[in-house]
């Protein structure tokens, strides 16, 4: 080969070389700028809703330690450069923030979590060293142990509409708060009440029935559960059947969309569907008609979970109808038994 045309050879490579260098760079930015969207898109709306609210508190929580121009929730989840000069100092002053400030320690924890992930992803955009989001990820949340002591050492333990523990409830409570008059809103409330006391549904999901995902032949429902992105079929109790029967056919209901109706004073029903909002003022009402205060829709989830385990449900089968997905979730709603070891077989 002569020398020239090693020379040409070697030029061609070297030209080629740049040219994969500079197209490589072009994408990088590309990539830098699109990963908080890549990762939005890959979440669900519950999951987006709380991020943005955990943001919106380390928002505050900045403005409050003197960062003069202030981002907002949706800058710390949409724009990279927002994280800029954030640092493991930072992120470890707003834990102790929310601690000082009376919020429950399993939401600090998940606050932190929600922190921690939005300034890795910074630094995959290049905002952030990848030496400051290794000190970022030192940052740990408290365990089961820690989060007692925590509590004990400080006065204020809770803030926020977010109870430290469920209201129990008696299966007479239960039967009486599916018993409603027989009524367009007794029939409604009864509806309500069946479908959280007897399916566990958080309240988001029953606000998200239709009438469609009904089969009374079958005696069915099917709905989506966003949480862990899955469809599920259960199949309706006595008491859940009964219900949605007499609500779907004595014509209360609308023959399509949501399944359940708000109610203005006086108990006459409106023609739109229910909130989440509505359905849990709702709730805490019927609870106060049988003498149990502040009842709310996880209050009934934690009754569902409890009893289905005092009655031998298999875990993994509650988990499974819980729609949670781990063991370890549905293990925080069920009460501890009064007997340690009762049910244990040897």
């Amino acid at each position: 080969m002569s020398t020239a045309l090693t020379t040409t050879t070697q030029t061609t490579a070297i030209e080629r070389a740049g040219q994969m260098a500079q197209a490589g760079q072009i994408a990088n930015s590309y990539a830098e700028r699109g990963v908080f969207a890549d990762y939005l898109t890959r979440k669900s709306g519950e999951t987006i809703r709380r991020q943005r609210a955990d943001l919106g508190l380390f928002a505050d929580f900045l403005c409050a330690a003197g960062v003069t121009d202030c981002p907002t929730a949706d800058d710390l989840m949409g724009s990279p450069a927002t994280w800029q000069g954030v640092t493991w100092g930072l992120v470890e002053a707003f834990r102790e923030w929310q601690v000082s400030q009376g919020y429950a320690v399993g939401s600090v924890n998940v606050r932190l979590s929600t922190v921690k992930a939005y300034a890795g992803l910074a630094t995959k955009a290049g905002v952030l060293s990848a030496q400051n989001h290794a000190l970022i990820k030192t940052v740990a949340g408290y365990s089961r142990k820690e989060a007692k002591r925590v509590d004990e050492r400080r006065e204020q333990t809770r803030t926020g509409a977010k109870k430290a523990a469920s209201i129990s409830l008696t299966k007479e409570q239960a039967d009486a708060l599916k018993a409603q008059p027989d009524t367009p809103q007794g029939r409604r409330d009864a509806v309500i009440m069946a479908l959280l006391l007897d399916h566990g549904l958080r309240v988001g999901e029953l606000a998200g029935l239709e009438v469609a995902h009904f089969n009374l032949k079958a005696g069915t429902f099917t709905f989506y559960r966003p949480k862990v992105d899955k469809e599920q079929t259960h199949k309706l109790t006595a008491d859940s059947l009964r219900a949605v029967r007499a609500w779907l056919t004595s014509g209360d209901a609308t023959p399509f969309g949501p399944l359940l109706r708000g109610s203005r004073k006086g108990g006459k029903l409106t023609e739109s569907g229910m909130t989440e909002r509505a359905i849990t003022d709702r709730v805490r009402v019927l609870g106060e008609s049988v003498g149990v205060a502040g009842l709310s829709a996880h209050d009934c989830r934690h009754y569902w979970a409890t009893r289905a385990a005092q009655q031998g449900t298999d875990p993994f089968r509650l988990q499974e109808a819980g729609g949670w997905s781990s063991l370890a979730m549905p293990r925080r709603y069920v009460e501890d038994a009064r007997i340690a070891n009762e049910g244990v077989k040897l």
